[in-house]
């Protein structure tokens, strides 16, 4: 027997087969990524010397480290890249941008020395372009003004994700920005604003701009501070969570809590819905099905835990107000915390729990398995039932009066397996490397639905520390995050020996 009829080679990708990827475009679209990574650091500049943290030099410094890498990666590895772009490199180019900029995006975190550990400057930045919002740093008000803005920047850029940014500034790409904005979009169907794909991304970015610029300026107009407000926009519109304070969120007037609470409840709606509400056509918000199960989930949910705090002998108002912001952070993923009221009941962390693994709807910033989905399997499970008992009858899965085809239902079906399978996995690693079951599991669902913090079962939750957690349990966080963030396909297509020899 030769050497290449041996069972091994059969998993293994040809050098035949590694010629046809068009690794030259995945270099130059990468590298563009870091380039606009490195120009976004002008912000963190400015604000570093206006607030005098000394920092500056630094932060100049990372800003020029990640513009030779990403020029490198864009004029050397990519030059003479053809713009021909098929499957295969799409997939490659949302799972190598997503972690290539991350990984650049640690620079300044180790250069300003806020963050010694490779690891540690890691984790904070994959949660924050994964809008996570877990954080490795302590006492936020002494770490560099500078740092936080550009820590904002990280989750307010992927937010909608790095790809947009590519396929709204690179339109020569043509046919292939369909192949990138499926593959950002892999596991959901996701609505199109404009035949043309650039153009249909740019309006997704002017009505993501548009909602930062509108909280931004409510925020402003209740009298809290530029910076503050600032970064709560950008939280918030992103689902990141990300604080630049000790004392988070509270330190906001109570109208400005109200704003930020239904901010974070339409961040986790369809941006392409939100784009048809705000040019006039209303109707289609409502008339979609997924916003209608998004809306009643989160009445509902409201209604029982609101009755579950008052009747545990919380306030009235206090219930009321907890339950709407802490309900609203929740579902659409962003992660926000509040102080809860004295007496948690355990239906309240079981509602919690489920919103974390359900997630916002399909199409928004936010995480999770997504609504869209569930709604499409409990009909698929119905329909199967109704067919036992009546065998001769057809039927079909149907969303806003779309026929769902079975090839699609079995994706989704593979997609909730893979997610289920990596909480479980991510949950053993992390009981491995000391925590709890409970505590591995909150985190592991927390993390994969790119929630971060959140109060589930008192000191699990928003009071468990991630700084503590050992290295091997940091980057099974790590993955988590990638894998809930990429939505899982992109990450397994480049891994799959079948996906090779396609």
């Amino acid at each position: 027997m030769t050497t290449h009829n041996h069972p091994y080679w059969n998993f293994v990708p040809s050098m035949k087969h590694i010629r046809k990827f068009n690794f030259r475009l995945i270099a130059h679209l990468a590298g563009m990524l870091m380039v606009v990574m490195a120009s976004a650091m002008l912000l963190p500049i400015i604000a570093s010397i206006y607030y005098g943290d000394g920092e500056q030099f630094d932060l100049i410094l990372s800003s020029a480290l990640m513009m030779a890498i990403g020029l490198f990666f864009r004029n050397i590895l990519g030059r003479g890249a053809s713009y021909e772009l098929h499957e295969k490199e799409s997939f490659w180019i949302v799972a190598i941008s997503w972690i290539t900029v991350p990984l650049t995006g640690s620079i300044p975190y180790l250069l300003t020395g806020t963050l010694k550990s490779f690891t540690d400057a890691a984790f904070e930045s994959f949660s924050g372009f994964t809008t996570t919002g877990a954080s490795v740093l302590c006492q936020l008000n002494t770490v560099p003004r500078g740092l936080l803005v550009w820590r904002s920047l990280t989750q307010w850029i992927g937010g909608l994700g790095l790809i947009m940014f590519v396929i709204a500034l690179l339109r020569k790409l043509n046919v292939g920005s369909a192949q990138l904005y499926d593959a950002e979009f892999s596991g959901t169907v996701q609505r199109k604003l404009h035949p043309r794909i650039s153009t249909s991304v740019t309006f997704m970015w002017l009505v993501y701009l548009g909602m930062t610029l509108t909280l931004f300026l409510l925020l402003i107009l209740s009298g809290n501070e530029f910076l503050i407000a600032f970064n709560t926009a950008l939280s918030v519109v992103s689902t990141g969570g990300f604080q630049i304070s000790d004392a988070g969120i509270e330190g906001l007037s109570a109208t400005s809590m109200w704003f930020v609470t239904i901010f974070m409840f339409f961040s986790g709606v369809n941006i392409a819905l939100l784009f048809r509400f705000i040019t006039g056509h209303g109707r289609d918000l409502f008339r979609s099905e997924e916003f209608r199960l998004y809306l009643l989930v989160f009445l509902i949910s409201f209604l029982l835990s609101s009755l579950s705090f008052i009747l545990r002998g919380n306030p009235v108002k206090e219930s009321l107000g907890f339950s709407a912001f802490h309900l609203a952070s929740t579902i659409s993923t962003c992660g926000l915390t509040i102080t809860p009221p004295q007496h948690w009941p355990l239906l309240v962390s079981a509602i919690t729990f489920i919103l974390i693994i359900v997630g916002a709807m399909s199409g928004s910033t936010g995480g999770g398995l997504k609504l869209k989905r569930i709604m499409l399997l409990i009909r698929y499970v119905r329909n199967y039932f109704i067919r036992m008992i009546h065998p001769n009858f057809v039927f079909t899965v149907r969303i806003d009066k779309h026929i769902i085809s079975d090839e699609y239902i079995n994706k989704i079906f593979a997609f909730v397996f893979m997610y289920i399978f990596f909480i479980v996995g991510g949950a053993f690693i992390l009981t491995l490397c000391g925590l709890t079951i409970p505590q591995a599991v909150c985190m592991a669902a927390a993390n994969i639905s790119n929630l971060g913090p959140t109060p589930l079962l008192g000191e699990v939750g928003a009071h468990l520390s991630y700084v503590t957690l050992p290295i091997a349990a940091k980057w099974t966080l790590m993955v988590l995050m990638l894998v809930g963030r990429v939505e899982i396909f992109a990450i397994m297509a480049i891994v799959s020996p079948a996906y090779w020899r396609r």
